[in-house]
């Protein structure tokens, strides 16, 4: 009953806050900035891409958490309540974004970046529960309603999702098409440059399967380089391996002869940590970029920049030549 009031409450200052800001409409003033709200790291990134100059971008999940456990707050919805543009994932990455969408005015432009992108299914792996995976055969994991949400580490849907935040972005703005237009061609030949070296990278490496010992975030990224990628956990990152599955995964790394074994960022490395150790191999992070830590946030650091770490990682342990 007391979320209910609370709830009641912020929708009540939110239509407030819009009769204000209606009213003094009236007295024209210099052409505002288009201000956009996203959620996960990518999609802000993205945005400032796009928007350059022209748009004000805030980054709804805060550096340092971890996203497949937030939950907006009141607030949150204050928020997206006055920006022009409110930008997720879809709706299996935020499964939240609906219900909390009830209590964004209509005149906020909504932007699910999935749209054009062919999702990839999920299976259930046979020793976990539900929200798990097999990570074994390559196949894609079980997650709110079994598809992959990590679209992004796909490139060539990183470039869809560009394309589908600058369409918005014009919608708002038509009179600054051309500029974000061409922020939008510009960046996308970022991503095809980062995709032409992944391809080339990763095409002559002496080992093509990796092991993640976090959850199944890279089978995007997999499947586009013709990798074979294994996983302590399912796409969920709530999922917990069972013993038995890691023991299996301290075979397989010792059957293909995998010298790194990659933990992912905000979330502990202790799965990670004892697969190696019992295996006699060492660490290294891969970053899936959902979010970013406070000092990277403020070191300023990109999308790009951790996506061509990545490779560099990717290629040690992969021992590509």
């Amino acid at each position: 009953m007391k979320k209910l009031y609370l709830w009641i409450t912020v929708l009540i200052c939110i239509t407030l806050l819009f009769a204000c800001e209606k009213k003094e409409s009236g007295t024209p003033g210099p052409k505002k900035r288009l201000t956009i709200v996203t959620t996960l790291f990518p999609l802000y990134d993205f945005a400032r891409a796009v928007g350059g100059e022209k748009a004000d971008v805030t980054l709804l999940l805060p550096p340092g958490i971890e996203p497949h456990d937030f939950e907006p707050k009141p607030a949150d919805i204050v928020t997206v309540s006055k920006a022009d543009i409110f930008v997720y994932t879809n709706d299996y990455m935020e499964p939240w974004a609906r219900s909390f969408l009830n209590g964004v005015p209509h005149d906020t432009t909504i932007v699910d970046t999935s749209r054009g992108v062919t999702l990839q299914k999920a299976v259930v792996e046979e020793d976990e529960h539900e929200e798990g995976e097999h990570a074994g055969e390559g196949d894609h994991h079980h997650h709110h309603g079994g598809m992959d949400p990590h679209i992004w580490l796909d490139f060539g849907n990183a470039r869809v999702m560009v394309d589908n935040i600058a369409s918005a972005m014009i919608a708002r703005d038509p009179s600054n098409k051309e500029y974000y237009t061409a922020k939008a061609a510009g960046y996308k030949a970022e991503l095809q440059k980062l995709d032409d070296d992944y391809r080339a990278g990763l095409s002559s490496c002496g080992k093509r399967v990796f092991l993640h010992g976090g959850h199944y975030a890279f089978g995007y990224l997999a499947k586009r380089y013709g990798l074979k990628f294994l996983a302590a956990s399912g796409v969920n990152a709530d999922t917990e391996p069972t013993p038995a599955k890691m023991a299996e995964l301290v075979k397989l790394v010792r059957a293909n002869g995998v010298k790194y074994v990659y933990s992912e960022e905000l979330l502990s490395p202790k799965n990670a940590e004892t697969i190696a150790r019992e295996s006699w191999a060492r660490v290294l992070i891969l970053h899936g970029a959902h979010n970013i830590s406070r000092d990277d946030f403020a070191k300023g650091v990109t999308f790009i920049s951790l996506m061509r770490k990545n490779l560099e990682n990717l290629r040690l342990g992969l021992e590509c030549r």
